[in-house]
């Protein structure tokens, strides 16, 4: 868990959230779906590194893969959370 606290930055986990939420709703493709993670990791470093004033660092790359891919896995538990809660009521 240390690693979530060293690497993650909650910001760009919440823009990658959103606009991966925004890309599985507005274009429902099959395709596109399974590319998410991937987008999600690019835009995360993009943004690491705008944030960072265009230093590029390892640490830098890893914050913004570890971000946009935590967006990703954010995603999966709210839908696992959500489908043993339905579960539950039936």
């Amino acid at each position: 868990m240390d690693f979530l606290n060293d690497y993650v930055v909650l910001v760009i986990l919440g823009i990658c959230y959103c606009v991966g939420f925004i890309l599985k709703h507005a274009v429902h493709n099959e395709t596109l779906d399974r590319f998410i993670p991937l987008i999600m990791g690019v835009l995360g470093i993009f943004l690491n590194v705008w944030a960072s004033n265009w230093a590029i660092t390892p640490s830098i790359i890893l914050g913004g893969l570890a971000s946009g891919l935590a967006a990703t896995g954010t995603n999966q538990i709210f839908k696992q959370l959500s489908k043993d809660s339905e579960d539950l009521e039936n």
